[in-house]
């Protein structure tokens, strides 16, 4: 379901959590899966150029791919949910509308990335996360802290950047899963993946239907199926050149509650691109890369379809010069929403628009100083120009402890739903904008890691309006994070704790706290490695949110427990159980419009049988 939101997404403060950090990335290239975890794992996302965690001097968290095995997640909100910084609100369980709030910004005011292709709705702003399957995917980089100044529009909360696998060195290593469990779900995916002579392939399928549960007490049980697949390839040129492809889709269905009566919704999330990476010097490398997202939808509740689209044209060249590097680009993005229909209120009377941007950044290491500094401009044809800027300060105390000090502005586009929807729309809005500053210690040792970060984010003319869409004057987000990670021997734990004060700060609503948002929240992992088998189990815990801007409508806190088993029981095969909330919490992080909960789904048990590396 592609829910129509005419009023400001409710946005939640944050859930906390660092599941096992690890990866080994070089630009795009992802680590091969593993027990263990690297607690200062390489991130790309942060200053668009490999960077280990404490020298990106951003707070980041990785989730890697022996990560994603361990939880074996229905949903890739579900891996999402209770990270640092990072809160999940869900209108029900399995494939039903999911919102994903960054340092307490709301869904449209944060990035979502598919190896660097940005994957939205054009028309409501955010992304479908609800839709994405997380077995196409081995990795993902959770950058918090505004981006504007290095990808533009809506990064003012943060970036999530969802990473594919990449082919490897050796014999074509096929892979092959079958799991089902609770309300009739059952579970399938396929991939092969390989590497030779240059060229580097991932191909892989994946299947997931369930009867679902109901989304309000006493209803119906609400179905989804999805349907993925995904095709990467690449071969490097002698001399070092490269050219690559990726293409990714997901279709399906779901059902809501729509008033009491049935209603679906078919979707379709597509990302396609192609790539083309060239060393011009020792010391330049320069990589184009042309790509195109599709949100695509159709209501049967309401007879409406929305076909958003954009297309990507971005050129990005690296220069290093000795210890430092100088990244310069251009960016053209191509907009629309041709073919839409609102329903009953017809169609947008502009379809189509288009923004152009110029960025650069300079990484500089003086160690134990190190600086980054970027710059952006953003010319759009429907609401002007934009410039934004960061700048990022760190100083290493010593061999285990990086210092650093962050300052960015940030804005967020008007969506097509803001400027041009039927009765709704306003065409003289001006963008949101925003000031971040941010400060944060890391402390970084052989088997252990702890961080702590505290900033404050102030939005002015942030679009609102339950009819007519305008910019007010909106909010201050002020809150504290705190994280550790310990691995050692058989040992996986990680936990973080935050505090968040969001705080509506203009007319009648001043001084309450802004909707969907917890001010507390707690999560932590314990894994452990026994031989060939695995345990595990997380905790998440939130305080009480409000649905409404004056509030009145309060949903409770709540706290669950998950845990997992594995058991590698033959060479190349293995057999996982998840049971999600094991102790049948009922809770609710959002509200229909009569004032009903939206509730989640109780204990679910999921086991899966698995042949592959």
């Amino acid at each position: 379901m592609k829910t129509r939101n005419h009023s400001a997404r409710g946005l939640a403060a944050f859930g906390l959590a660092a599941l096992p950090l690890a990866v080994h990335a070089q630009s795009n290239t992802a680590a091969p899966a593993s027990t263990s975890v690297e607690l200062n794992p390489m991130v790309v996302t942060a200053a668009l150029a490999p960077r280990t965690a404490d020298q990106s001097l951003s707070s980041v968290t990785v989730i890697d791919e022996a990560a994603l095995r361990r939880q074996d997640p229905v949903s890739i909100t579900d891996v999402l949910r209770g990270q640092p910084g990072v809160d999940v609100s869900t209108n029900g369980s399995f494939g039903k509308v999911s919102n994903v709030y960054i340092r307490g910004t709301s869904n449209n005011q944060s990035l979502l990335l598919i190896d660097g292709i940005r994957l939205r709705s054009a028309s409501l702003g955010g992304a479908s996360w609800h839709y994405l399957d997380p077995r196409m995917f081995e990795r993902a980089e959770i950058v918090r802290g505004p981006r504007g100044s290095l990808y533009g529009a809506d990064a003012v909360g943060g970036v999530i950047q969802l990473f594919t696998p990449e082919g490897k060195e050796g014999d074509p290593q096929p892979s092959i899963s079958v799991g089902g469990g609770s309300f009739e779900t059952q579970r399938y995916s396929a991939s092969l993946s390989g590497a030779e002579g240059g060229t580097r392939y991932h191909f892989a399928a994946s299947r997931f239907d369930t009867e679902g549960v109901p989304v309000r007490r006493g209803g119906d049980e609400k179905s989804y199926d999805n349907t993925s697949g995904l095709v990467r390839l690449s071969h490097t040129l002698d001399g070092g050149a490269e050219v690559g492809m990726l293409a990714l889709r997901a279709t399906g269905n779901t059902e809501f509650d729509a008033g009491g009566f049935p209603a679906d919704t078919d979707y379709v999330q597509q990302v396609a691109g192609v790539y083309g990476e060239l060393p011009i010097t020792d010391t330049w490398l320069s990589r184009l890369t042309l790509s195109e997202a599709r949100d695509e939808s159709v209501n049967y509740a309401y007879n409406s379809n929305f076909n958003t689209k954009t297309d990507t044209a971005r050129w990005k060249n690296t220069l290093h010069l000795g210890p430092h590097e100088l990244i310069l680009g251009a960016e053209h993005v191509e907009d629309s929403v041709e073919g839409s229909d609102t329903g009953f209120l017809g169609s947008y009377d502009v379809e189509s628009r288009h923004n152009t941007a110029v960025f650069a950044q300079g990484l500089l290491d003086f160690s134990p100083v190190s600086l980054q500094a970027s710059l952006r401009h953003d010319d759009n044809e429907a609401y002007g120009e934009e410039v934004t800027g960061s700048l990022a300060l760190g100083y290493d105390l010593n061999a285990n402890h990086t210092l650093r000090a962050n300052y960015g502005t940030a804005f967020k586009a008007p969506t097509f739903d803001d400027l041009y929807y039927p009765g709704f729309g306003n065409p003289d809005l001006e963008a949101e904008t925003s000031e971040t500053l941010e400060l944060g210690v890391r402390g970084q040792f052989e088997s252990w890691f702890w961080d702590a970060a505290a900033y404050q984010t102030d939005i002015e003319n942030l679009i609102a309006g339950q009819t007519l869409r305008d910019n007010v004057p909106t909010s201050r987000i002020r809150g504290i994070e705190l994280s550790a990670g310990y691995n050692l021997d058989t040992w996986i734990v990680a936990t973080a704790l935050t505090y968040t004060n969001p705080e509506n700060r203009s007319g009648i609503y001043e001084g309450n706290r802004l909707p969907n948002r917890a001010t507390q929240s707690l999560r932590v992992d314990v894994d452990r490695e026994l031989g060939d088998w695995s345990l595990g189990a997380s905790w998440i815990a939130q305080n009480q949110r409000y649905s409404d801007p004056d509030n009145q409508e309060r949903l409770p806190g709540y706290g669950i427990v998950n845990l997992r088993a594995g058991w590698e029981f033959a060479p190349m095969w293995s057999a996982r159980l998840n049971v999600e909330n094991v102790l049948d919490k009922q809770y609710a992080t959002a509200k229909f419009f009569d004032g009903d909960d939206y509730i989640n789904a109780g204990r679910a048990a999921f086991v899966s049988v698995h042949f592959g590396p």
